[in-house]
């Protein structure tokens, strides 16, 4: 039995919003904040503000005028508090306006995450924009579009069911007449047609008659990207602007005990702020503000406290797991059927244990912020998935109104769930406010490896057993720390029990694409091999047979006919083998099949073929869509093989690319894709749920072609080489 979609989404959130960790913490003169280490920066203040709940001054909310705007040379701005990360969105959601009002892409303009005009349509998180955004934004261009049709009707004095909307001009056939958007929207009856609340009843167009959605429209900004002329938030410069650098601690958990100032004060230009703990500096230049910072780090003495190494950390999460209370970080069980009775029970009983490390977001482009005030008034441009969080942050910190903070998101170099909270804006902001001057900070890949939240670490530890038939016929799953996000088992077992337990983490912790489920689809999908091995079966036949005819068979089925499971697992031999998963998050569903090769004289994995099969219902941009299946096989190879954060005494030890090592293009095997379209279903998103396939494929393709189980994240060849 299948959990309900609502049930895994509600522990699923409670893990993106408020994951705790070691706080990270700031002071504003003598105001505490703390930010819980999580998805979000969750800021208590002494004076009870709280981040705005919406921000826009486009229209009130739920109104077409909320959402568009007509200009009067036809120009068609949408509006959206979504952002641009590198998966799409602004192209997507411009495909959605233009399919409702019946225009080109090229009619339509995208304003996306500017605090002083945009609604609120929530964060960038969650794969959410594609089944909640993209159906708020057609449903306001469709409404604006009915909205001028019955204008030009009454104008006309016509049936608005005779008349066809083309390009942006409303016609009528017979009477051979015609008149623009442009010249509809400036009457009088438009704009308060526009500001009424949205009706519930407007009809968007079904998927069997879409023309631009559903096509594989190219990414609207994308000759700027390969040329190099679009600015990220890293690249934003204005009049006047100076360079900031912030004093880190010495390690995790470090308490500032003095500071000497003086060696950065005498530097030339350069501006030294210290606000408690916070000790930063602005200057001319960047490298000026790190030789200033690097004066400054010479001369500071912290207070360390004591910190579990990674070499440790597995046995430090079950030790530290909360099991029991109440309230959010309360255990987590579900139980079908005896659990206990069925494995007494059982002909054959296995158990094994899985460790998912810790591992970074490592975006192409670190944390970025440029903070200017001007008259009171506070303005950052910075590269966020939360908008509506940091503009909430920033009011609170700086102790202003919500209307005299704006906060703008260029389009980001990367974010996989790595973007979520505000403390770049919140630090450049205070270096500006102090130096009098807009003031640019942008985080070295050290501090974007050691200072942000890494994706959480987790032991899971699984036992199952087989009855007289060699079916499951009970399944124990628990998981401490990594998370709940997809740990019920999608097969058809009658006993069944999965818990969850928080632990006291030792690192930062926070959402990260596809967060938990990642971690449990490891486990569950290598534990489903290795009880195929005990049950002598075949690991595709072995899954179909606790499978329904359903939409996870359909993509199982799928990828191994294009990968040809049947002809490639009689033949496979050493050095190469291959391996199968699958899974659902996010209400979409994945499979993978991979071909490796072992040398075990050097003790190396290598990839050489994944094909992989997806589905999130109605699909509708088939090229964007192939690229974020390719992007997540590609991230996947990382967090499988090779990513890892190693700390000890509180530091982070591998905090450069060269030492944290995601894929390369030699690492990238030969990738296929088959995507699965569903036009008679609702589209979900599809920039997450293709990961969680690949670490457990490739798992069990080396078992397939060494007999050895590699029951860890990232999986280490060098536990290959043969004596």
């Amino acid at each position: 039995m299948k959990p309900s979609a609502k049930t895994e989404e509600t522990w699923e959130l409670e893990r993106y919003e408020l994951h705790e960790g070691p706080a990270y913490s700031f002071d504003v003169g003598r105001r505490s904040f703390l930010g819980i280490a999580g998805a979000g920066l969750l800021i208590a203040t002494s004076d009870g503000c709280s981040p705005v709940q919406s921000f826009g001054q486009g229209g009130p909310a739920g109104t077409v005028a909320a959402r568009l705007h007509i200009a009067d040379d036809g120009a068609i701005t949408i509006f959206t508090s979504k952002v641009e990360v590198g998966q799409g969105s602004r192209t997507q959601i411009t495909q959605a306006a233009a399919e409702e009002l019946r225009v080109s892409v090229d009619q339509i303009r995208l304003v996306m995450a500017d605090s002083s005009v945009v609604p609120d349509d929530g964060g960038t998180a969650g794969s959410r924009t594609t089944p909640r955004t993209i159906p708020a934004v057609r449903k306001d261009a469709a409404a604006a579009r009915g909205i001028l049709v019955q204008l030009a009707a009454a104008q006309w004095d016509a049936d608005p069911e005779t008349l066809e909307v083309r390009d942006g001009t409303v016609f009528e056939s017979s009477a051979k007449r015609s008149v623009t958007y442009a010249e509809l929207a400036q009457a009088a009856e438009a704009a308060e047609a526009f500001s009424q609340q949205l009706p519930g009843d407007v009809k968007l167009t079904p998927v069997k008659q879409w023309s631009i959605l559903g096509s594989s429209v190219s990414k609207r900004n994308s000759r700027d990207i390969v040329t190099g002329s679009h600015r990220f938030p890293s690249d934003i410069t204005r009049p006047n602007m100076v360079y900031g650098k912030v004093l880190r601690p010495a390690s995790f958990g470090a308490t500032l005990v003095s500071v000497d100032l003086a060696p950065a004060e005498k530097m030339d230009g350069v501006t030294v702020v210290r606000d408690g703990s916070f000790v930063g500096c602005t200057a001319p230049t960047s490298r000026q503000a790190r030789q200033a910072v690097d004066a400054l780090a010479a001369r500071a003495q912290w207070d360390s406290p004591p910190h579990p190494s990674s070499n440790e950390l597995f046995p430090y999460l079950k030790k530290q797991a909360v099991t029991e209370g109440e309230g959010r970080r309360r255990p987590r069980t579900r139980t079908k059927g005896s659990v206990e009775s069925a494995l007494a029970a059982s002909k054959r009983k296995l158990s094994a244990s899985y460790e998912v490390a810790y591992i970074q977001h490592a975006p192409m482009e670190p944390r970025a912020a440029v903070a200017e005030w001007e008259n009171g008034r506070l303005t950052v441009w910075t590269g966020t998935q939360q908008p509506s969080r940091v503009h909430g942050q920033l009011a609170d910190a700086f102790r202003v109104p919500p209307g005299k903070v704006r906060l703008i998101v260029p389009d980001t170099g990367g974010g996989f769930g790595g973007k979520h909270t505000g403390e770049v804006a919140v630090e450049a902001a205070r270096l500006a406010k102090a130096a009098k001057r807009p003031v640019s900070l942008r985080w070295t890949r050290s501090e974007e490896l050691t200072w942000a939240y890494f994706r959480p670490a987790g032991l899971i530890e699984v036992e199952a057993g087989l009855d007289e038939n060699n079916s499951i016929a009970a399944w124990n799953f628990t998981n401490y720390n990594s998370g709940a996000s997809a740990i019920e088992s999608p097969y058809d077992i009658p006993h069944t029990q999965t818990r969850f337990f928080f632990s006291d983490s030792p690192l930062r912790e926070g959402s990260y694409r596809a967060l938990a489920s990642t971690a449990n689809c490891f486990a569950r999908e290598s534990f489903m091999d290795e009880l195929a091995s005990g049950a002598g079966a075949d690991p595709l036949a072995f899954r179909l047979a606790h499978l329904a005819a359903d939409r996870l068979r359909a993509v199982l089925e799928a990828a191994a006919k294009r990968f040809r499971w049947p002809e490639r697992r009689k033949n496979s031999r050493p050095p190469m083998g291959i391996g199968l998963s699958c899974g659902i998050e996010k209400g979409s569903y994945v499979a993978a099949c991979a071909e490796v090769e072992i040398d075990r004289t050097q003790g190396t994995i290598k990839v050489v073929d994944i094909v992989q099969a997806f589905e999130c219902g109605a699909i509708q941009n088939p090229a964007n869509l192939r690229a974020q299946v390719e992007g997540c096989i590609i991230m996947g190879l990382g967090g499988a093989l090779s990513e890892e954060i190693r700390f000890e005494k509180g530091r982070v030890t591998n905090a450069l690319f060269a030492d944290y090592r995601v894929p390369r293009f030699k690492d990238v095997p030969r990738i296929e894709t088959v995507l699965v379209d569903r036009p008679d279903l609702p589209s979900v998103g599809g920039s997450e749920t293709p990961i969680i396939a690949v670490a457990p494929a490739i798992g069990n393709a080396v078992f397939n072609a060494t007999g050895v189980r590699l029951r860890a994240m990232p999986m280490r060849g060098e536990e290959l080489i043969e004596a």
